[in-house]
């Protein structure tokens, strides 16, 4: 009894190593996956929004990840399922600053934030504003759904909030649709023709006074 209790001690060890040990290596190819999807996604995008949908190709997007197709097709199984997914990861990022305008907050402050972050963002993030820009362009054939859902319900919520402000006398009367038309306009801008802006101005920063200008802009037409 003793030598056989003794057995199962010497085992029980070996067993736990066992038992551990995929346990570690489906954490790696779990950090694996997560960094080729990522990868995957960074050369799509950069592909995506240089070509637009339709110039774009799986061997394109391959090259530019460093990843033969086959391998990439793993991760997502055509050039419309990565397109979908920058899409959505693409509108839980725009949509943020539009849904953090707040009803209790001072209405100009509140409009004035908004237009600064989403110039900041053409800053930060011009590929995927003209990723967002040449969708809208062929027509949103992939975002329908998205853009007429949940898009619309956020633009008519805050087009509302605006015209309470309006209504209670805290900003000058302006279509609050329109409004918000035109921020998008002169804060995507800079992101979606880039190239026309350089090539007018040169070497100077595309964005350089363009926060100020808006600021004066803005400030002017919603002071009452």
């Amino acid at each position: 009894m003793g030598r056989c209790h003794g057995n199962r001690l010497r085992h029980h060890p070996a067993r736990h190593r066992h038992r551990r040990q995929p346990g570690r290596r489906d954490r790696m190819t779990t950090r694996i996956q997560r960094r080729n999807r990522k990868r995957i996604l960074e050369a799509a995008l950069e592909v995506f929004s240089a070509q637009g949908f339709r110039g774009a190709t799986l061997d394109q997007i391959a090259t530019v990840a460093g990843l033969s197709k086959p391998n990439m097709l793993y991760y997502f199984d055509s050039k419309e399922a990565m397109h979908r997914a920058l899409l959505d990861d693409l509108l839980v990022v725009w949509l943020a600053p539009l849904r953090d305008m707040s009803p209790k907050g001072d209405p100009k402050s509140e409009i004035m934030a908004y237009m600064r972050r989403k110039l900041q963002m053409s800053r930060d993030l011009p590929r995927e504003s003209r990723l967002f820009a040449n969708e809208v362009l062929q027509g949103a054939p992939r975002m329908t759904d998205v853009m007429a859902g949940d898009l619309k319900d956020l633009v008519d919520s805050r087009a509302a909030m605006i015209q309470g402000w309006i209504e209670a006398g805290r900003l000058a009367p302006v279509d609050p649709y329109h409004l918000i038309f035109s921020i998008w306009a002169l804060t995507q801008h800079y992101a979606d023709f880039d190239a026309q802006i350089r090539l007018i101005r040169g070497d100077v920063d595309p964005m350089a006074g363009a926060e100020a200008f808006l600021d004066t802009l803005f400030e002017r037409l919603l002071r009452v």
